[in-house]
């Protein structure tokens, strides 16, 4: 297949042009050429046997000098590439108001602070943007003078490789926005993007050894010297952090173990067979999901990056878009990804922990920023969400009128319902809330739609 060939070297050639760094271009060509060969990057249930008996937090006991020794060697990363496309915005999502007119940014840096100043420690955090959300990130961290550490940057770059066509894999062209010939690795490229950076190095001679990674759309990882602390008395060179999965978590991907090996591996919905997502689903037989809060040794990894001269080998993942997202009849593109969680399967003796939900607050849609603006949450003195009800109640919100964030905001000119007596909401039509409003117990609200007045208390209050 000649073609392919053409392919690769003409995505090669843009990407050099464009200025990546030459491991980010291996990494490419390599699951190229997987691409070529067909692989979907599929994991077949009976190559794996559930994984049932991890470490939890709750059982761990820590030393409090050595939690304060680690502590001061940990540096905080966060995952700030996304643009929040699904709820219909075009720049970081992070950069979106959560509580108090304060965005996800905002937040991250005052837990950050918050756990400086409570454990006197150093606690760097870097972000890993993309080309895309930069410039607007740095922007709101140039408010915080005291955030930076020594000489350590702010941020550092994900890489970006050019989408290609599924009929023939060479680099598609798209003239109305060439911005949208290109695509972030998937966030599997940050180990890449720390060497190319030259940021792995940074931290390892500035005396830091250990790094906590997360989502920036996640607020639940508040920097933890217990975890810390877990870590470390491991000695392993890389754990992931787990929930316990309710019949709400049937989507997150989970660790299982390969038979073949008896490594941990991570498993994604995009990595399951069809025909076998009931097992995928089934919260018994695999009853952890994966949180993507991730920790590293940091020596441990750069050995490992310069072993493999920067390709990890993470398994593919082949994601099916078109080249313009919001345009559903532009070119059939494909775009290369790995996760940064699949490098779980890399690291010999890498191990998980299960966590407390209150560590796994993602907001993924409109209906998941609606519980956390409510008082169902609130800020603690750490800059963590706080559950203030025993159960999160479960929110459901027509997708015609809430699914983009401003016709969301649109419809709550006053602030979101309280949720503190509710259990379930389920907004069928589209209504717009006065002050105020108190939801009970479950509540349904119609598809004819209307204003839901000042004060009101919908619902019918649950029995007990």
């Amino acid at each position: 297949m000649t073609m392919s060939i053409e392919g690769l070297q003409a995505a090669q050639q843009k990407m050099t042009d464009a200025g990546v760094a030459q491991t980010a271009i291996d990494v490419f060509s390599h699951y190229y050429g997987q691409l070529e060969e067909g692989v979907t990057g599929t994991i077949p249930e009976d190559t794996i046997a559930p994984y049932l008996d991890p470490t939890r937090l709750e059982d761990v006991k820590i030393d409090v000098a050595e939690a304060k020794e680690v502590f001061d060697k940990l540096a905080i990363i966060n995952l700030n590439g996304g643009l929040g496309t699904s709820m219909g915005l075009d720049r970081a999502k992070s950069l979106l108001p959560v509580r108090d007119g304060k965005s996800f940014l905002d937040l991250i840096v005052e837990q950050v602070l918050a756990a400086r100043r409570g454990t006197n420690s150093r606690l760097p955090l870097i972000f890993m943007n993309s080309f895309r959300t930069r410039e607007d990130t740095l922007e709101v961290l140039a408010k915080y003078p005291d955030l930076p550490v020594g000489d350590l940057p702010l941020d550092f770059l994900q890489n970006k490789e050019p989408k290609l066509r599924t009929d023939d894999l060479t680099p598609v062209d798209w003239e109305a926005d060439p911005d949208l010939e290109w695509c972030p690795p998937g966030h599997g490229d940050i180990y890449t993007a720390l060497q190319t950076s030259g940021l792995l190095q940074q931290l390892l001679d500035a005396g830091f050894r250990y790094a906590s990674v997360s989502n920036s759309d996640n607020l639940g990882t508040v920097p933890s010297p217990v975890l810390a602390a877990w870590f470390a008395s491991t000695g392993a060179p890389y754990a992931a952090e787990l929930c316990r999965r309710t019949p709400a978590d049937r989507k997150g991907g989970h660790l299982a173990v390969r038979k073949s090996d008896g490594r941990l591996i991570l498993r994604d919905t995009a990595q399951t067979p069809d025909e076998e997502m009931d097992y995928f689903t089934d919260e018994h037989r695999h009853p952890f999901f994966h949180t993507n809060n991730l920790w590293w040794d940091l020596e441990q990894l750069d050995q490992i990056l310069k072993e493999r001269s920067g390709v990890m080998g993470l398994p593919l993942i082949r994601n099916e878009k078109t080249v313009d997202p919001s345009d559903k009849s532009s070119t059939p593109v494909y775009q290369i990804e790995s996760a940064m969680g699949a490098a779980i399967e890399v690291f010999d003796g890498a191990t998980a922990i299960v966590v407390g939900r209150d560590r796994f607050l993602p907001v993924k849609a409109t209906s998941d920023l609606f519980l956390i603006r409510s008082d169902a949450y609130a800020l603690d003195e750490r800059g963590a969400l706080v559950q203030q009800v025993q159960t999160a109640p479960s929110i459901s919100l027509d997708p015609g009128s809430y699914k983009l964030i401003q016709d969301f905001e649109l419809r709550f000119p006053q602030g979101v319902p309280s949720l503190k007596e509710a259990t379930s909401l389920d907004v069928q039509g589209d209504w717009t809330f006065g002050a105020d409003v108190e939801i009970v117990g479950d509540a349904v609200l119609g598809e004819e739609g209307g204003e839901v007045p000042e004060g009101a208390r919908v619902g019918t209050p649950s029995a007990g």
